[in-house]
């Protein structure tokens, strides 16, 4: 019996999928809920499994086609068994091959290059130069006496390095963007054309939420396990700012501001294939333990292509960090159609006055980029200023205050 498969049904907000990879061919024998192809969206990689145990008797498109919501792909033989693969047509030449080939190696090998064309006139280093590394001396410009090929010219040649005409190979290639990649570009100059986007920075000194680390980090993993990171820090700080300046939480709509009572929170994480941001719900209500448990999933969800559409849509605020690559200050653009977004970068010890007295402390930079349109410096500011509090104490932050 033939069974299709088909594209999943699709979100309103994803129009279509492109063929990414297939995973099987016609002809190849297929498990139930074996993963059969790849899809990629503008925002995830969907894997399609089979519905039943059988055979590929067609796939409907070839990688790279773009397909839509609940278009048949591909149709399976429920229940046929995979002809069996015939033998190379080279095979019965295997053993004979090997022992030409012992005979080959047994024979005494050559350690001096074989010549290479135009070779004759050059002077001995460089025509072994070239014999060594393949080059060609009549594609290479000399640059010794009387435009004679020096054992330089050939070695820049082979680098390439040569300055003048006829240099060494400059490879390029040309790949087209992927559908990610070109859903980060659009919403990126999305963002710069139609929001106001302004950038306030703060630093803030770590030294107590590392402490609270080293003191109870132990205890926390046993009692959850899971590690207790600073991103759950962060998020909490976050969404108690949230909850006392509602306009940072907020959003455009026309000309309607939408301010939203809960912290969905989206919390940038990089993949090889660029910048996901899937999203915490409700995060005024988690605990620390939650928070590191969810971003620890979303993580590798995301390393491993398990994301769902669901988990990243949605999201009235977002948290990047940069600090993880070793960036010390940066301005994060606003992901639309949030109103702002707060950069984490890398902790370093600096040198600080702290009642009066130089101190080296763990001190980070942290910046809020934000839509101008609707909320003003002074927010901004305060917001800030009031996640430096926190950090700073974090016993404040988990009594609420």
């Amino acid at each position: 019996m033939a069974i299709e498969i088909k594209v999943p049904v699709l979100p309103e907000s994803v129009s279509d999928a492109v063929i990414a990879t297939w995973h099987k061919k016609a002809g190849d024998a297929v498990k139930r809920d074996e993963n059969i192809v790849d899809l990629e969206t503008d925002k995830v990689v969907l894997e399609v499994p089979s519905t039943v145990d059988g055979v590929i008797k067609e796939l409907k498109f070839a990688e790279g086609a773009t397909v839509l919501s609940q278009q048949v792909i591909a149709v399976i033989e429920e229940g046929a068994a995979a002809a069996a693969t015939p033998p190379a047509a080279g095979a019965q030449e295997v053993q004979p091959k090997a022992e030409a080939a012992k005979a080959n190696t047994a024979a005494p090998a050559s350690t001096t290059p074989s010549p290479v064309a135009g070779a004759t006139e050059l002077p001995p280093g460089a025509r072994f130069t070239a014999a060594t590394s393949g080059v060609n001396p009549a594609d290479v410009a000399g640059t010794g006496r009387r435009g004679a090929v020096t054992k330089e010219d050939i070695v820049n040649y082979a680098s390439g390095k040569t300055a003048g005409v006829g240099g060494g190979a400059r490879p390029e290639e040309r790949v087209p963007m992927t559908r990610m990649r070109t859903r980060i570009a659009e919403r990126l100059m999305q963002s710069k054309n139609s929001i106001a986007m302004l950038t306030s920075f703060n630093e803030v000194n770590l030294a107590k939420v590392m402490q609270m680390r080293k003191e109870l980090g132990e205890q926390f993993e046993k009692a959850n396990g899971i590690k207790l990171g600073f991103m759950s820090f962060f998020a909490k700080a976050a969404a108690n700012a949230l909850q006392r300046h509602p306009i940072v939480n907020a959003s455009v709509d026309g000309n309607d501001v939408i301010y939203h009572g809960y912290a969905d929170i989206s919390i940038a994480v990089a993949t090889e294939k660029g910048l996901v941001t899937p999203v915490l719900r409700n995060v005024e209500r988690m605990g620390f333990a939650e928070i590191e448990g969810a971003i620890a999933g979303y993580a590798k969800a995301a390393r491993e292509g398990g994301l769902k559409l669901e988990d990243l849509q949605g999201g009235t605020f977002t948290i990047t960090n940069g600090g993880t690559f070793g960036s010390l200050m940066s301005t994060p653009i606003v992901n639309p159609p949030q109103s702002a977004i707060l950069g984490m970068h890398a902790i370093k010890e600096r040198a600080i006055v702290e009642n009066g007295v130089v101190v080296a402390a763990p001190m980070m930079y942290i910046a809020i980029s934000y839509d101008h349109r609707i909320i003003d410096g002074k927010d901004a500011v305060l917001f800030l200023v009031d996640i430096k509090n926190q950090l700073e104490n974090p016993h404040r932050m988990l009594l609420g205050m």
